[in-house]
């Protein structure tokens, strides 16, 4: 009998998780929770096919306005108070070396990067990190890119992080390490802030160094410019699509959250690369 009150008391807390988030997402347009559907086969169908064509799918109106009015309440206060000023000089690779490639080559010039980040343990039970930990959407995100599963990180800091762009600040152009990035767009500035992309500009097979080098020299005649709305899920194929945030103006800066996923479950960042990307290698004590 206990048994049978666990797996009762099981399906209800399932039931009314699923009830809450359709309160914050908007499922009836984008039926995450029901993907063996045909709603949910023509939405995996549309997705699957702006990846192939354009390396990116945007689903317009994800979170509901109200779910993104009470999102900013809830981040706006910890981004003011203890975000971390992320300011770097970096090539379009994160890194100081690459193979292979002379340290003088254009393909490795040096921009400047500036945000301010809060990770998932400044935010917890927070809108941000609802969304990120609701199983439906690792599995539609699995199924969109064509893996048999996608994971949370393990890591308390880099699972889920907000960033904000004041004025003057910019991310510059940069590859991602992993094969597809998940953003949440949560505010526009009042002016910049667009996102720019060159989809395709390298695959595993050939780095495109010299392609590389004319992007960056303004070159590119393929480099796609788009200005998203607020609440709008963006997913990219960012480890073979250069693309940066153009410089924020104005007062109201750009917020945006930056969901990771992985192919294996309990990913962890080093130390170093928690040190590097938020000034801090240990999780907040939650109170």
């Amino acid at each position: 009998m206990k048994g049978n009150q666990g797996l009762v008391l099981g399906l209800s807390q399932a039931k009314r998780g699923a009830t809450v988030m359709h309160d914050i997402l908007d499922l009836e347009q984008y039926p995450l929770d029901a993907l063996s559907t045909p709603r949910g086969q023509s939405l995996l169908e549309g997705c699957r096919r702006g990846l192939t064509e354009q390396g990116m799918f945007n689903l317009e109106g994800f979170l509901r306005p109200e779910a993104l009015e009470r999102c900013l309440a809830e981040v706006k206060p910890p981004l003011e108070a203890s975000a971390f000023t992320h300011s770097r000089s970096h090539n379009i690779y994160f890194k100081k070396e690459v193979a292979d490639v002379p340290p003088e080559h254009p393909a490795l010039k040096q921009f400047e990067t500036v945000n301010h980040t809060i990770c998932a343990d400044q935010i917890p039970g927070s809108i941000v990190c609802r969304i990120y930990e609701w199983p439906p959407l690792a599995a539609f995100l699995a199924a969109v890119t064509g893996k048999p599963n996608l994971y949370q990180m393990a890591d308390p800091l880099a699972r889920a992080n907000v960033m904000a762009y004041r004025e003057g600040e910019a991310l510059n152009w940069h590859f991602d390490r992993s094969e597809f990035t998940t953003t949440l767009l949560l505010q526009r500035p009042d002016g910049g802030g667009a996102f720019q992309n060159r989809s395709g500009l390298r695959t595993e097979a050939n780095p495109n160094y010299d392609g590389v080098a004319r992007l960056l020299a303004g070159e590119d005649d393929q480099v796609e410019t788009l200005s998203l709305t607020p609440g709008t899920l963006n997913v990219f194929k960012g480890k073979y699509t250069a693309h940066r945030v153009t410089p924020v103006e104005g007062n109201e800066p750009r917020i945006v959250a930056v969901y990771s996923y992985y192919e294996t479950p309990g990913v962890m960042f080093s130390e170093a690369e928690r040190v590097g990307f938020y000034g801090r290698a240990k999780a907040m004590t939650a109170n």
